[in-house]
C-alpha cells in the first residue's frame, strides 16, 4: 500500500510488515527523505538481479562472493535510437552494469550474465504489462483511521 497525505511528495508505503517513505529530491521541492519512484524501480531490477545470480551460482556450487548491480535511468529521444522501433518522442533507458567478486572462470562469468537477464523484474520490464486502475472507496471503518 502507498499513501500520500499534505506533506508534499513524502510518502509512506507498506510491503508486507516493511515500512518505507519515498520522496522526490530536493531541486523537484520536497525534502529528499527517502527514493524516488524511479530509484524504487531500479532497486527492485538491482535486487531481483543479485538474489537470481546469487540463486544460480549456488545452485552450481560457483564461489560467487559478492554481486554488485550498478543502475542508471534515462529518458532518450527516440530519434536518437537506431536499434528501437519506435521513431517518436522519449524512451526509457536502464544501463545495468554487473561486477561479480570470486573465482569464477570467464564461462562461469559469461553465463552469470545471461542468467542475469532470466531475473523476473528483468522479464516483467520486457513483457507487455497491463495497469489496470479503479477508484476504491473507503468503507466506514476506512474513514475513521481504522486500519482494513
Amino acid at each position: 500500500m502507498v499513501n500520500i497525505g499534505r506533506e508534499k511528495y513524502r510518502t509512506d508505503v507498506r510491503a508486507a510488515v516493511h515500512a518505507l517513505v519515498a520522496d522526490e529530491p530536493p531541486e523537484v521541492g520536497d525534502g529528499g527523505l527517502g527514493p524516488g519512484p524511479y530509484d524504487f524501480l531500479l532497486s527492485a531490477l538491482g535486487t531481483c538481479t543479485a538474489i537470481t545470480l546469487r540463486m544460480y551460482a549456488d545452485h552450481k556450487g560457483w564461489d560467487l562472493q559478492g554481486v554488485q548491480v550498478h543502475l542508471q535511468h534515462d529518458k532518450i529521444q527516440a530519434r536518437d535510437c537506431v536499434d528501437w522501433e519506435t521513431e517518436d518522442g522519449q524512451l526509457d533507458q536502464i544501463e545495468r552494469e554487473i561486477e561479480l567478486t570470486g573465482d569464477l572462470d570467464p564461462t562461469q562469468r559469461a553465463r552469470l550474465l545471461e542468467i542475469a537477464d532470466r531475473c523476473p523484474v528483468h522479464r516483467t520490464l520486457h513483457a507487455e504489462v497491463r495497469v489496470r486502475t479503479r477508484l476504491r472507496e473507503k468503507t466506514r471503518k476506512e474513514g475513521r483511521g481504522v486500519p482494513s
